[in-house]
């Protein structure tokens, strides 16, 4: 979890921090004013009804980064306890499933007044000034370009982006989340699709950046 504190015009980035689950997150006192989550907020009920609105919008401003935005589950299969067979998804969705259903646990309507959904790549496509980046973060090449978009654009991110506790492709993509977070908490962010889906249950299919 990346986190900073704003005052004013002032951002300061704080150290990240390991949670045990989405909960504690949403636990926390005093409470994180915007949260921005890399998960789906927001299912489709049958996997005839393809890709979310909000992940076409972002796979057609993403262009060469486009594979990164996969389709969601639906809401079956978190129902179902991560069965994904019906849904034919493809393996690195289906490992985050168990994370997915976690994140859709917790929430409902009123949690969307302080959790969104985010996608790190949408918000590096922001951050390098509406260009899609050119590399992997699998990378070494991928994870120096999103390390420069990062310290030009965030004063102390490298107090995120050089700690120990996780993987660093993990830390650059929480730092570009935080980013977002601070745009969601300004009133700043852009949602896609600018007029929301709404699903089943009530929640917005949206993603912000």
């Amino acid at each position: 979890m990346a986190s900073a504190k704003l005052t004013g015009s002032v951002f300061a980035p704080e150290p990240p921090l390991l949670y045990e689950s989405f909960q504690s997150i949403l636990d926390e006192h005093p409470s994180y004013a915007a949260v921005v989550v890399n998960a789906p907020i927001g299912f489709a009920d049958q996997p005839s009804q393809g890709y979310r609105q909000c992940d076409t919008e972002a796979r057609a401003l993403l262009g060469r980064r486009a594979i990164t935005i996969r389709r969601a589950p639906t809401r079956k299969t978190l129902v179902n306890l991560g069965d994904v067979s019906d849904d034919h998804l493809d393996a690195v969705t289906a490992m985050r499933v168990p994370m997915m259903i976690e994140v859709a646990t917790e929430m409902s309507p009123y949690r969307q007044r302080q959790v969104y959904e985010g996608h790190p790549e949408l918000s590096f496509y922001f951050l390098n000034r509406e260009a899609p980046l050119r590399f992997s973060k699998r990378r070494a090449e991928g994870r120096d370009e999103r390390r420069d978009v990062l310290v030009e654009r965030i004063n102390g991110i490298e107090k995120i982006i050089d700690a120990t506790i996780a993987p660093m492709a993990h830390l650059l993509d929480a730092a570009a989340l935080l980013f977002s977070a601070r745009r969601v908490f300004l009133h700043a962010a852009r949602r896609l699709p600018s007029d929301a889906e709404w699903d089943s249950e009530g929640l917005r299919m949206e993603i912000v950046y």
